[in-house]
C-alpha cells in the first residue's frame, strides 16, 4: 500500500508546554484530538510517545499513517533562546558591517540609551571578499581564485560549523555567492552554507543578510532535530510521509525544511491561521479573528474576504526575516504566562512563561512562579481533577499560597482579588493584540466574531470580547487542538522571487514575461523534486509595487495567461485600490514601479478523506461549583461539552468543559451547539446578575 493510500493522516503542532495531534481517519471519516506534554530538550520525544499513546487509545497501528504534517517550534526557540552553532558572515569588502548598522529607525523614541538591534554574528566572524556586483548584475569586480582559497583559510582558522553568504547585489546576479558555496562545499564539506541568492533574493541588503544569517544559523539546529526524528520513527518502524510545516501554512519535504529552515518560524502559529480560513469558509463567517491561546504564546490573525494575508517581511525578536509569512501578531501571553510585581508595586503577566517545565506552579513539577493558570485555578475556573481530561490532577493549594506569597502580599490585596487581577490584565493585554491587529488595517473589531482556540483561550474568550464590543465568538470543535487540525488541511508549497526595478509600462513587459517564466520553472522543478504530478501544481503570480520614490512596496496578486498590456494594466489599477485601502489615498497619475516579481508553487496533497462522523450526545447531569466571576464568587453550573444538544442555549454564567480545555460563559452570554458541534457564545444584550453563594 502507498503512503498516500494509506487511512490515516495526521496533523502535529508542538508548542512551547503541549504537543497537540489530530488524528484523521478515512475509514470512519472521524478525527479525533490528543495532547501530551513537550519535551523541551528533545521534541521529538513527546512526539513519538503521543502517536504511540494515540495509537493505543484510538485503535490503529502506525503503519496504517500515510501522512504526518509536523509543525514545530524548534527554529523559533532556537532564535529566542539564542542556542546557536559558531557560524560566520561573508560580505563583500566594506560591507561586513550591514547587521550593525541596521536601519536608523529608532522605536524607542523616549529612551536616553534605545536598545540595539540584535547582532548574531560578532566582528571577528564577519568575513570580507574582494568582489562586486553592480546594481544591473554586472561583474564589476571579478572573484579571483586566490581571493576563494584565502576565504576558505580564513573560515577554517575560525572553526565555525555555519557560514551565511550575503554579498551586494547577489539578488541581481549571483554568480559570486554561487562560486562561494561551491568551493567551501569542496574545501570545507562539513561546514554548512547558506547564500542569500537562495533564500532571499531580494533587494535590502540588511534584511537580506539578517535572513541569510538566520538561515544559516538554524541549519544545523533544524537538521540534527530531523535527523533525531527520523531515527526515532525507524526504531519504532514508522515510515509516514514527513512533511514539515513552514510560516506560509504549506508543508515541504525535511530536506528543504533543512536546507531553508528560516521559513520555519511560523510553523506552529501558522496552522491556527488556516484552520481559521477553513472555518470562516465552513461557517459563513467572511470576518473572522482567529486567536490561539496556549501555554506561552497568544496568536492573532485575521480572516477577511475569504482570505489570510500574507507578508513578505516578518520579524522576530527585533531581526527582520524576509521571507512570506502568513501575517500574525504574537505576543507572550499563555496560561504559563508569569505574574510578578515588580520594583514600582505594579501587577505584570508576561512575557515570561513556565513553559512545559516547570510549568504552572499547580503542575508539581517545581515551578514556584504564579502563572495565568494558577489565577484561574485558584477562581475556580478550572476543574483540579478534570485537567487534561483527568489524565492530570493540578495542585490548587500550591497555586493559591503561590499567588499570596508573589502577588497578594506585595501588592495588599486578598488572594482571590489578586488573582482576578492577574486575569484582568491577561486580558487587556489579550484584547490590545487584537485590536492592533484589526486597526492597523482601519478595521472595527465589532465587524468581527471570534474564533477561540488553544487549550487556554476558552478561559478569557468572552471577556476579550466584551471589551472590544464584539458580539459573536465561536468555541470550534476540538478547539485546544485546532492548530493541528489546520495543519491537516495543508499543502505543499514553495515561495520563489525575482528583485529587479522595472517601470510598470509597456517597456518594461518582455522583462516581465522572462521573469515569469524563470519563476514558474525554479517552481515546477522544486515541485517535481518533491514528486508532485503536474495535473495537482497551482502557480500564483503575485508582485511588489511602489509610486516610484517610495521606500516601501505592497504586493498585489497578479492573475495573467501571458503578461500582456491588458494584465499591466489590471495590475497597477489593483495596487492603486490597495493603496487607498490599505493608506486612504492613491495617486493614479504618478508613476509606479514593479520592484518584486513573486511566484507560489503550490503542490495539491490528497484531500483528508473526510465524511460527517456521528457525534453522540452524552447524558447530561446537574454539577455546580463556586466560581468567581462578575467581582465575586457563585455557585456556577458546570456543562460538559459533550452533553449540550443542539440548538439548546445556556445562559451565562456557566462552565463548559471538554478534555483539553474549559469554556467560561459569563453573564450576558449564552451559548449553543450549532452546525458540526462548534459552540456559538452570542451577548444577550444585557448582564446578568450571579445569585453569590
Amino acid at each position: 500500500m502507498s503512503r498516500s493510500s494509506k487511512p490515516i493522516r495526521i496533523g502535529v503542532d508542538i508548542g512551547g508546554t503541549f504537543t497537540d495531534l489530530q488524528i484523521l481517519d478515512a475509514r470512519s471519516g472521524a478525527i479525533v484530538s490528543h495532547k501530551v506534554a513537550t519535551t523541551p530538550a528533545d521534541p521529538s520525544i513527546g512526539l513519538m510517545g503521543g502517536l504511540a499513546e494515540a495509537a493505543a487509545r484510538f485503535g490503529f497501528a502506525l503503519d496504517d499513517v500515510g501522512y504526518l504534517l509536523h509543525g514545530t517550534t524548534i527554529a523559533t526557540n532556537a532564535v529566542l533562546e539564542r542556542k546557536f552553532p559558531s557560524g560566520a558572515l561573508v560580505a563583500t569588502a566594506g560591507f561586513e558591517d550591514v547587521l550593525e548598522i541596521a536601519r536608523h529607525a529608532r522605536r524607542e523614541v523616549y529612551s536616553v540609551r534605545p536598545r540595539p538591534f540584535p547582532v548574531l554574528i560578532p566582528r571577528d566572524r564577519r568575513i570580507g571578499v574582494a568582489e562586486r556586483i553592480s546594481g544591473s548584475g554586472a561583474v564589476e569586480t571579478a572573484l579571483t581564485p586566490a581571493a576563494l582559497d584565502a576565504l576558505a583559510a580564513r573560515i577554517a582558522a575560525l572553526g565555525v560549523e555555519t557560514v551565511a553568504v550575503a554579498l551586494l547585489n547577489a539578488y541581481a546576479n549571483p554568480v559570486h555567492e554561487e562560486a562561494i558555496a561551491a568551493h567551501l562545499a569542496t574545501a570545507l564539506p562539513a561546514v554548512q552554507v547558506s547564500v542569500s541568492s537562495a533564500i532571499s533574493p531580494e533587494i535590502r541588503e540588511y534584511e537580506r543578510s539578517s535572513t541569510t544569517v538566520l538561515n544559516a544559523l538554524l541549519m544545523p539546529v533544524v537538521k540534527a532535530y530531523l535527523e533525531r526524528l527520523a531515527r526515532r520513527m525507524d526504531d519504532a518502524r514508522f515510515a509516514p510521509r514527513l512533511l514539515i510545516v513552514q510560516s506560509n501554512g504549506r508543508v515541504c519535504t525535511p530536506e528543504t525544511a533543512a536546507r531553508e529552515p528560516v521559513r520555519l518560524l511560523l510553523s506552529g502559529p501558522s496552522g491556527g491561521a488556516l484552520a481559521a480560513l477553513h472555518l470562516s469558509r465552513a461557517l459563513g463567517e467572511p470576518a473572522l479573528v482567529g486567536v490561539d491561546m496556549g501555554g506561552t504564546s497568544y496568536d492573532v490573525s485575521v480572516v477577511r474576504d475569504d482570505r489570510i494575508d500574507l507578508v513578505n517581511q516578518g520579524e522576530i525578536d527585533r531581526m527582520p526575516v524576509r521571507v512570506p509569512m502568513i501575517e500574525i501578531r504574537t505576543i507572550g501571553a499563555g496560561g504559563g504566562s508569569i505574574a510578578r510585581v515588580d520594583a514600582g508595586r505594579r501587577l505584570c503577566v508576561g512575557p515570561e512563561s513556565a513553559g512545559a517545565r516547570p510549568g504552572p506552579v499547580c503542575y508539581g513539577h517545581g515551578g514556584t512562579e504564579p502563572t495565568v493558570t494558577d489565577a484561574n485555578l485558584v477562581l475556580g475556573r478550572l476543574d483540579p481533577a478534570f485537567f487534561l481530561g483527568g489524565r492530570m490532577r493540578l495542585d490548587a493549594a500550591a497555586a493559591r499560597a503561590a499567588i499570596e506569597a508573589r502577588v497578594a502580599r506585595p501588592l495588599g490585596l486578598a488572594t482571590d482579588a489578586a488573582a482576578a487581577g492577574i486575569l484582568t490584565m491577561t486580558n487587556a493585554n489579550l484584547a490590545a493584540a487584537i485590536r492592533l491587529s484589526l486597526f492597523e488595517k482601519g478595521l472595527d473589531p465589532r465587524d468581527f466574531a471570534l474564533l477561540s482556540f488553544g487549550g487556554a483561550g476558552s478561559l478569557h474568550a468572552l471577556e476579550v470580547a466584551e471589551e472590544l464590543g464584539m458580539r459573536k465568538v465561536i468555541f470550534p470543535v476540538d478547539a485546544s487542538t485546532l492548530s493541528a487540525w489546520g495543519i491537516l488541511h495543508s499543502d505543499l508549497g514553495h515561495d520563489v522571487a525575482r528583485s529587479r526595478l522595472l517601470a510598470a509600462a509597456p517597456a518594461s513587459l518582455p522583462a516581465l514575461a522572462a521573469m515569469a517564466a524563470d519563476l514558474v520553472a525554479q517552481g515546477g522543478a522544486r515541485l517535481a523534486a518533491d514528486g508532485i504530478a503536474a495535473a495537482d501544481r497551482t502557480f500564483a503570480v503575485s508582485a511588489d509595487l511602489r509610486y516610484r520614490g517610495q521606500a516601501f512596496e505592497l504586493t498585489v496578486p497578479w492573475s495573467f495567461t501571458h503578461p500582456d498590456q491588458a494584465a499591466l494594466d489590471r495590475l497597477v489599477a489593483d495596487f492603486h485600490a490597495a493603496h487607498r485601502q490599505r493608506f486612504s489615498y492613491a495617486n493614479p497619475d504618478d508613476a509606479v514601479e514593479i520592484v518584486t516579481l513573486r511566484l507560489a508553487a503550490i503542490g495539491h496533497l490528497a484531500p483528508p478523506e473526510r465524511h460527517a462522523a456521528d457525534r453522540r450526545v452524552e447524558a447530561s447531569h446537574a454539577a455546580t461549583r463556586p466560581v468567581w466571576t462578575g467581582g465575586g464568587w457563585c455557585d456556577v453550573p458546570v456543562l460538559r461539552r459533550a452533553a449540550l444538544a443542539p440548538g439548546i442555549s445556556h445562559v451565562g454564567p456557566a462552565i463548559v468543559e471538554e478534555d483539553y480545555t474549559t469554556a467560561l460563559i459569563v453573564p450576558g452570554w449564552n451559548v449553543a451547539a450549532e452546525g458540526d458541534g462548534h459552540l456559538v457564545a452570542r451577548r444577550t444584550g444585557g448582564t446578568t446578575s450571579p445569585s453569590r453563594s
